[in-house]
């Protein structure tokens, strides 16, 4: 009986431990009186139930103690509908927090809103109390006479809460400033406008309202750096006549060969008539012996030809014994 006695307690005793472990892990007693003591009052079976949602009750209760103390009207189940859609709601307190105390007017629901939509609602209100400054890469633009010119803007903005759900970044503005300064410059009839007067791509570049449909306001467009470039006229000239010069050059050549081949063709051309010629002095002789056979030519005609011919040939002789010779280039 005693041992039996003895099991059961010890029994009892291990179950009324794992009873209050379970309960102290369940329950966050400290959690649960700090809230008591901000004035925030959160159930304990609110606290439960977070645990069962697997929802951190520090993450519902800390912010929760916090809007209270700061006097935002806000529900424990609101926060709490905030974290399970992902969000990050003591940023969220924060942010309404410091909208509150700069006189912005932000409400849960937009902060909300801007919080899921990703971006950093607390940036978002600390940029529409302090503006901040975006510093444009070196934008290369050309003037009307060809010269490129290297500029570099800063564009102060202001967060517009308004605007911050569904509006365009900072990617955005930094594309439009650039577009706006090559239009500015490339409108200048010459380079030297854009440097005496830098104000004039800010002012252009303003009043194009470049901000519309981003999140932010722009306030100021300053013109930081102005560069000359290259001569990129002076350079596309160059090209240009490079390129006419290489045409020139392959035209010439084209006709070069047109001419070296209309030469072989004329020479073949001679060469040509050359054995027509040899071809028909071959029929001279058939001819005759033809004629003599038919008795159309007679032996004295024969011999008379042929004193003709060799008389012709002494001429021929004669006159090429008789003509001056060229001087040899050794005696020059």
């Amino acid at each position: 009986m005693v041992e039996s006695s003895l099991i059961a307690s010890f029994l009892i005793a291990v179950v009324i431990i794992i009873a209050i472990i379970i309960f102290f892990t369940l329950v966050p007693i400290g959690l649960w009186i700090s809230a008591i003591a901000a004035s925030a009052h959160v159930s304990m079976g609110s606290m439960i139930g977070m645990r069962f949602r697997r929802i951190s009750p520090s993450r519902v209760v800390l912010p929760y103690i916090k809007a209270t103390k700061a006097g935002l009207k806000l529900s424990s189940n609101e926060m709490e509908a905030h974290v399970l859609a992902g969000g990050n709601i003591d940023r969220v307190i924060d942010a309404l927090i410091a909208a509150e105390s700069a006189n912005i007017p932000l409400e849960f629901e937009s902060a909300r809103a801007i919080d899921l939509a990703g971006r950093d609602v607390l940036q978002a209100v600390k940029m529409s109390v302090n503006p901040k400054v975006i510093e444009t890469p070196v934008v290369a633009a050309i003037a009307k006479d060809g010269i490129e010119l290297r500029a570099k803007a800063r564009v102060t903005v202001r967060a517009n809460i308004a605007r911050l759900v569904g509006g365009a970044g900072e990617e955005t503005i930094i594309a439009r400033v650039g577009e706006g300064i090559v239009t500015t410059v490339g409108s200048a009839a010459t380079h030297k406008e854009v440097l005496e007067n830098p104000d004039l791509i800010s002012r252009t570049v303003l009043a194009k309202g470049l901000d519309a449909g981003t999140a932010f306001e722009i306030l100021s467009i300053d013109i930081a750096d102005v560069d000359v470039g290259r001569n990129i006229g002076a350079q596309l000239q160059m090209d240009q006549a490079e390129a006419d010069k290489r045409i020139a050059q392959a035209k010439a050549e084209e006709r070069r060969a047109m001419a070296v081949a209309r030469e072989q063709e004329m020479k073949a051309a001679v060469q040509e008539m050359r054995a027509k010629v040899v071809e028909a002095e071959s029929e001279v002789p058939r001819a005759m012996a033809a004629a003599l056979r038919e008795g159309k030519l007679g032996v004295m005609d024969y011999y008379q030809m042929q004193n003709v011919i060799s008389d012709t040939k002494m001429r021929e002789s004669i006159a090429e014994t008789g003509a001056p010779t060229a001087p040899d280039e050794s005696e020059k």
